[in-house]
């Protein structure tokens, strides 16, 4: 009988960790500290977990730059993102009182953003209430 080790194919991956940014370290920046802040993070080889998300502009601007900066550094492929929120269908109350919590906090906290550079990012699934992170191996 052979045993098998369990967890031998761990480590395969290596050089990178996972970040988690409250909102609150980014709402007071302009968008170009933003994007700033977190191409910083996702070049140093780490996943962010962003609590929250960014406007549509800011999202549409982070991947613009990265495109640009693919060919300009060194083993640098993109990024992947993906984000995913609270349904809709909750009731009014619920529907007030997250509105007057982002109005209050300027992002949407009802909201999560992961963003990871391609190079460990295989893909990322987005359900409705889920979000699968598959690593490259």
């Amino acid at each position: 009988m052979v045993k098998e080790k369990r967890g031998r194919n761990l480590g395969r991956i290596k050089g990178f960790s996972i970040e988690f940014l409250p909102y609150s370290e980014i709402r007071e920046l302009d968008s170009n500290q933003r994007i700033k802040k977190i191409l910083g993070i996702v070049l140093g080889n780490n996943i962010l977990i962003l609590q929250g998300r960014l406007s549509a502009d800011e999202e549409t601007r982070l991947i613009g730059d990265t495109m640009v900066m693919i060919d300009h550094i060194k083993n640098f492929k993109g990024i992947e993102l993906a984000v995913i929120s609270g349904n809709g269908n909750s009731g009014i109350y619920d529907q007030m009182k997250y509105g007057l919590a982002n109005l209050l906090t300027g992002g949407d906290v009802n909201a999560i953003t992961i963003i990871g550079p391609a190079t460990i990012v295989k893909e990322m699934k987005r359900n409705p209430k889920k979000i699968e992170l598959l690593l490259k191996g």
